[in-house]
């Protein structure tokens, strides 16, 4: 019984007074960075680990400690108050610990501080129970909020600490923010694109060989990648101008049997994933029970030695033929394969300075790669399964050139460059010969460069290139194009 009394005693001295340093209190959580301010630290500052003793809502009594249910018991306070149009709140609190005993207990060794500010909803934090909670932002610095939390006294005291001890605890919980910011993409891409809406990256996807006609089965991925190196070397030792810059892999989606995959992957074994470093069909089965295969594809990034020219190809009423002819190389790209050699001013070739440009490639033995005729890329793209390059022909090339004829716009094709120190000549424009530009006084555009990012120079010694270079011709007869009446 004395027991019981006892502790009931001790309980109402609690309630009565200041709780004990076992106890909780309501103390304030800073919720945002304290301040930018050079007072950032002063002591007036309300800082985390305060001790809440009073609140006064409006003109409304003061609230004063012990707060009956803490902080949950003080957030339904402050959401009553919000409902109503009651924002504005001052808070007190206290700092440090009691020096006085008896009737001097109550006695600080520091000052109440007060923070005038106003309700506002928190939507970083939720309660358990999903109620909307509430801090409190400084009237004086809106970047300044505060919120409550259920502490003991000790802790409260542990964390009114030094400056450094503070600082520590504010940069403990600082984070960096993040979020998104709108972006001018068309007007970037207008401004920035050498080509307008077309990108100056290159690259080869290439699958993996499959082993049998069905194609089902597929070699590993190391036989990939040596497909993907050997193309790379072919086709700068077969005169184009090209580096390498990069290689990845890319996986496929594709629906399979039971038996096709390499390799399978059971769920929830990672030792079945040191099976995939080599294979190049991997399946599992999903939740339907279809069988579902990934296919690792293997793509190589390349550039220009020296980026891409444009040449522009003016024609001319009585033009019968270009003056040069288009052929492919093996691993798949367009070149000019030959040039009429005359001193005849009125040929498209001449006038657009691709003979000059002919001679130059054929003097350090490389070949001119069309990439882009009107601005669409025309180099390869993919290699299938049965090794078969995915390219442009040259009799579609033939057509779109002998259209372009008939509706008397000029032929513009970018060509991939090998020396950057030298650039190709101009445009050969005859003293004999006038277009109708030069004849009328206006002035001659020559074509412009796109110039890609630098190579490394370790990649510019290691390019080595053949005088001899691999050509298959797929056109016949004259040396060049002829146009192809149509009938309209």
């Amino acid at each position: 019984m004395d027991r019981k009394r006892n502790s009931s005693n001790s309980s109402s001295s609690s309630e009565g007074g200041f709780p004990s340093s076992a106890t909780k209190v309501l103390a304030i959580e800073c919720v945002t960075a304290e301040s930018s301010k050079n007072e950032e630290w002063n002591r007036n500052k309300l800082r985390s680990g305060d001790i809440v003793e009073e609140i006064q809502i409006g003109e409304s009594s003061a609230v004063k400690a012990p707060f009956k249910r803490g902080k949950s018991g003080v957030n339904k306070l402050l959401h009553g108050s919000f409902k109503k149009g009651e924002t504005s709140i001052i808070v007190r609190v206290r700092r440090g610990r009691m020096s006085g005993i008896g009737d001097d207990r109550h006695r600080f060794l520091q000052d109440y501080i007060e923070l005038a500010s106003c309700i506002v909803p928190h939507n970083l934090q939720a309660s358990s129970s999903g109620k909307k909670q509430y801090v409190l932002r400084s009237i004086n610095d809106p970047t300044y909020a505060v919120g409550f939390v259920d502490r003991t006294e000790n802790e409260c005291f542990q964390m009114q600490g030094s400056k450094s001890s503070r600082v520590a605890t504010a940069l403990s919980k600082a984070q960096l923010q993040d979020g998104y910011v709108a972006y001018p993409w068309e007007r970037k891409m207008k401004d920035s694109l050498p080509i307008l809406q077309s990108s100056c990256f290159l690259s080869l996807l290439i699958l993996p060989r499959s082993t049998e006609a069905a194609g089902f089965l597929y070699n590993t991925m190391e036989d990939t990648l040596a497909r993907a190196n050997s193309w790379l070397n072919s086709s700068q030792s077969s005169g184009v101008p090209i580096v390498f810059m990069n290689i990845q892999t890319e996986s496929l989606l594709t629906k399979i049997s039971g038996d096709a995959a390499t390799s399978a992957v059971s769920a929830g074994s990672l030792s079945d994933l040191s099976n995939l470093a080599n294979a190049s069909l991997y399946g599992f089965e999903d939740y339907h029970g279809v069988d579902i295969g990934v296919v690792k594809a293997v793509r190589i990034w390349y550039t220009p030695v020296a980026g891409e020219y444009a040449i522009e190809i003016k024609l001319m009423e009585g033009d019968t033929k270009l003056g040069f002819a288009i052929s492919r190389t093996e691993e798949g790209f367009l070149y000019i394969s030959s040039v009429v050699d005359d001193d005849d001013p009125g040929l498209p070739s001449t006038r657009s300075g691709l003979r000059d440009l002919y001679k130059e490639a054929g003097r350090v033995g490389k070949l001119i790669v069309i990439s882009r005729v009107s601005n669409e890329k025309v180099l390869p793209w993919m290699v299938s399964s049965a090794g078969a390059i995915r390219c442009y022909d040259t009799v579609s090339l033939s057509q779109k050139l002998s259209l372009h004829r008939h509706a008397m716009q000029s032929i513009l094709i970018h060509v991939l460059m090998w020396d950057r120190q030298n650039p190709p000549p101009p445009p050969h424009i005859s003293s004999s010969y006038q277009t109708p530009e030069s004849s009328g006084g206006g002035a001659q555009s020559g074509p412009q460069p796109i110039m890609l990012p630098p190579t490394p120079d370790q990649m510019m010694q290691n390019l080595s290139l053949n005088d001899e270079g691999r050509m298959v011709r797929d056109g016949s007869g004259e040396a060049s194009f002829r146009f192809i009446d149509f009938p309209i």
